[in-house]
């Protein structure tokens, strides 16, 4: 697999203040002593009368309250709780995010053989893209003329590669056989077997990272490939913007 070795150089709570007391119970006032009666020096008593009692001096205020007359205790201020915050102000949870899960990336994979129109060509690494383009176009005005519809996605099987560019096969799986194909087109059966499942997604220009990361887990596993690997285009690269590609590639074990 030289294009693969090709690249392999290549993330308190709020404590609520009680508030204080303004004050105990207030302290009865002491009462003004009571004044003793002053005991006026009689005349000699007369026999037949008794002294008057001494007028008995209402006591002040007492010091202890009268029953029931308590003065009630300064209540101290209760700590009301906060109320809850208003809907507006309590955030909305926020909908669970949807998860992409990571693509397979050296997934065991069984290649199953499909039915295919194929059409043989070569390429340079400059216009690789370029040149596979023309190639799927090809063979969709062909099977566009005649009616037949693709029974799958469009693939390319690598059959050789050097520093200057590769041979390949398009591959469109069918149902029914096209006819007159051009000396360049054949039908036959795509690659079949066990491989390793990578994804690609971007531009094909970028494909390389993918295969220098290809080429490490093959080393780190100690795996040795087949010298074809495969190209499945999940999205159509005639109708897709180039850096939207998602491509599944195939890489068939010894």
């Amino acid at each position: 697999m030289n294009r693969i070795s090709r690249f392999r150089s290549a993330m308190a709570a709020l404590v609520p203040m009680v508030a204080i007391a303004l004050g105990g119970p207030a302290l009865a006032q002491s009462p003004a002593p009571a004044a003793s009666p002053t005991a006026s020096p009689s005349a000699a008593p007369a026999p037949a009368a008794s002294p008057a009692p001494a007028e008995t001096p209402s006591p002040a205020a007492s010091a202890i309250p009268a029953p029931g007359t308590s003065p009630a205790p300064v209540a101290s201020p209760s700590v009301v709780p906060s109320p809850p915050p208003a809907a507006a102000q309590t955030p909305a949870t926020p909908p669970a995010a949807t998860v992409q899960t990571a693509d397979p990336f050296g997934e065991q994979f069984t290649l199953e053989p499909r039915k295919v129109v194929v059409m043989k060509g070569t390429a340079n690494w400059d216009s690789a893209f370029d040149t596979l383009i023309d190639s799927f176009k090809a063979l969709n005005a062909l099977l566009d003329k005649q009616g037949i519809k693709a029974a799958g996605n469009s693939m390319i099987v690598y059959t050789s590669t050097d520093d200057s560019g590769f041979t390949f096969l398009a591959e469109i799986p069918v149902d029914q056989e096209p006819k007159n194909l051009t000396k360049d087109m054949s039908i036959g059966k795509s690659p079949e077997g066990k491989a390793l499942k990578f994804v690609h997604r971007g531009s094909y220009d970028n494909m390389d990272n993918t295969y220098e990361a290809i080429t490490n887990h093959l080393d780190d596993k100690k795996l040795e490939a087949k010298d074809t690997f495969v190209e499945e285009y999940i999205t159509d690269p005639l109708k897709t913007a180039e850096d939207k590609l998602v491509i599944n590639v195939y890489v068939p074990l010894k």
